[in-house]
């Protein structure tokens, strides 16, 4: 109860209201397309008046399980108003216009959240949300176990009242103020992932996928995935990427591409049938599999550049360099899994972990970890600020728990989960942290604070790193100490010019120690607000 205002009930009458409209999904994709702009590929593409997620105006309410630990000054002013705003709220949903529709997240014999969206449709156009969001998860399953979820969408909500409320045990979120879809699909994603956690599964953000590759023995091996990585990464291009495992048999099933619920055997239970993926820079030659899903005729374009014939370019970042597309997992063609989920460890060769990171000075292009180096990169999870980002901050190092900015509830303890999940499997669990940053670059700092590039970095391209993966599933890696991380680094990979990539063609041996301690110690200073993580994740950050 907040404000004399029972979030839940609120939420759950609302179903039945004379003002709510109950659209089939042939209904809700006509409606919505009355709104978009058909393009040369025969899709549509929708545009919206806010193109991300609205992190800073997000508040996480309930107990102090679920509250964020640190608050920026509009988010105190949001709890300081909300029983008001509840009783807005409310009032407003009884009787604007609205439009609801019911999926499941999941396929599996335990855990499918009821996912029920209500959109204002006040603003005409903002059915295409509804149309959105549905092509991400499954048609609604009455039987299915899992936890109620509702979101409650208001995209006409006054701007300068714009905020995002996280309700996670009541199993309620309102989006108030935004049209971003964005908002709706880690709406529900968000509070699932709490919800799994009650279920001691541990939902993480990340791709997944199953792999089939020849030894230099010529033994077949088959292998599940799990790709970790912040936005920019490359996360969904290398969960959608086949590596060019041509060999006989060889391949590649890409399963998820977002969240997914891992379990202590070891497997992961998947969530979407859609995914939503970005479209900056997306072209047929090294991301074929997403650029042909783009082009289908049922995906749905978002905020990208489409003239006034029809044509679209993915490369214009005019509108915005976050575009978006919702594709059909299965036009993914002979690269989709026929199952959303990866299973146990015991019954592949091994679970292979993956934490994408992209920096530019001397991080190695791979480096392969043991289990405490491995949950020490879950916590970190690392990137660089790039100058679209924030130019104040480009540069610098950004880390966010598992590279996954949904946490609800206590990061410390998803990282021992984590840890504890690779003890228990370790002759069974490997871990690389891939870079698919750079090397060489270097920056300076100006007068007013922002940070110029003086040297650019020599960039890892995607056929490089993909050479990476098929190397690493094909067993065909020699490898040696690193000095600075006490990881492990290539010897050599076949298809890779390793010398390209090796700092002292760069730096200075001085240089390259002074970036390393820099990082290091960037490293140990950000785990010092850690209180209750396994100690000896903390020491492997001593090397």
């Amino acid at each position: 109860m907040t404000g004399g205002i029972d979030v839940r009930d609120m939420a759950s009458r609302l179903y039945h209201q004379h003002n709510v409209e109950h659209l089939s999904d042939a209904a809700v994709k006509e409606r919505a397309e009355r709104y978009g702009q058909l393009t040369e590929f025969g899709n549509y593409n929708f545009i919206s008046s806010v193109r991300n997620r609205s992190s800073a105006v997000t508040v996480y309410i309930g107990s102090e399980a679920v509250r964020q630990r640190t608050l920026n000054d509009d988010q105190k002013r949001i709890i300081a108003e909300l029983p008001n705003t509840l009783r807005i709220v409310q009032r407003y949903i009884n009787r604007a216009p609205m439009v609801c529709i019911e999926r499941t997240m999941g396929d599996n014999p335990e855990f499918n959240p009821h996912c029920t969206l209500y959109v204002s449709t006040q603003r005409r156009d903002a059915v295409h949300i509804a149309y959105m969001w549905g092509e991400t998860l499954f048609p609604y399953r009455p039987t299915a176990p899992g936890p109620d979820m509702t979101l409650i969408h208001v995209p006409e909500w006054q701007e300068r009242h714009r905020q995002i409320l996280v309700f996670p045990e009541e199993g309620v979120t309102l989006v108030l103020g935004s049209d971003y879809v964005g908002e709706d699909k880690k709406g529900f994603l968000r509070m699932a992932m709490w919800w799994a956690k009650q279920e001691e599964k541990l939902g993480v953000h990340s791709g997944s996928k199953i792999l089939r590759a020849v030894d230099p023995e010529g033994k077949m091996h088959r292998y599940g995935m799990l790709l970790f990585g912040l936005s920019a990464t490359g996360k969904t291009t290398h969960s959608c990427h086949d590596h060019g495992l041509g060999h006989d048999n060889e391949g590649v099933e890409v399963v998820q591409d977002d969240v997914c619920f891992v379990c202590k055997d070891g497997s992961a239970l998947g969530t979407e049938r859609g995914f939503y993926l970005k479209t900056e820079g997306l072209d047929p030659h090294s991301q074929r599999l997403l650029y042909n899903s783009a082009i289908e005729r049922s995906s749905i374009l978002e905020n990208v550049m489409v003239d006034g014939n029809g044509c679209v370019d993915f490369h214009d970042e005019t509108l915005t360099s976050n575009g978006r597309c919702v594709i059909q997992m299965s036009t993914l063609a002979r690269s989709a899994s026929e199952r959303i989920n990866l299973p146990p460890v015991d019954e592949t060769d091994g679970l292979l972990l993956m934490f994408i990171t992209r920096r530019n000075t001397v991080l190695p292009m791979v480096s392969k970890l043991n289990a405490e180096q491995a949950a020490l990169a879950f916590v970190l999870g690392e990137s660089v600020e790039s100058s679209a980002g924030d130019p104040q901050r480009a540069g610098e190092s950004v880390r966010v728990v598992g590279t996954n900015p949904f946490i609800v509830g206590d990061e410390a303890a998803e990282a021992n989960w984590i840890y504890d999940m690779i003890k228990r499997h370790e002759d069974k669990i490997q871990a690389y942290l891939i870079n698919t940053g750079g090397v060489g670059e270097v920056r300076v700092r100006e007068p007013d604070g922002t940070s110029r590039v003086k040297r650019e970095v020599s960039r890892i391209q995607i056929p490089e790193t993909s050479a990476v993966f098929r190397a690493i599933v094909r067993n065909e890696i020699e490898w040696i100490k690193e000095p600075h991380f006490e990881t492990l680094v290539p010897k050599h990979i076949e298809g890779i010019d390793l010398r390209k990539f090796d700092p002292h063609a760069y730096y200075s041996q001085q240089e390259i120690d002074d970036y390393a301690d820099q990082l290091k110690r960037e490293r140990r200073e950000y785990l010092a607000g850690f209180t209750d993580l396994e100690p000896d994740i903390v020491s492997a950050s001593a090397a």
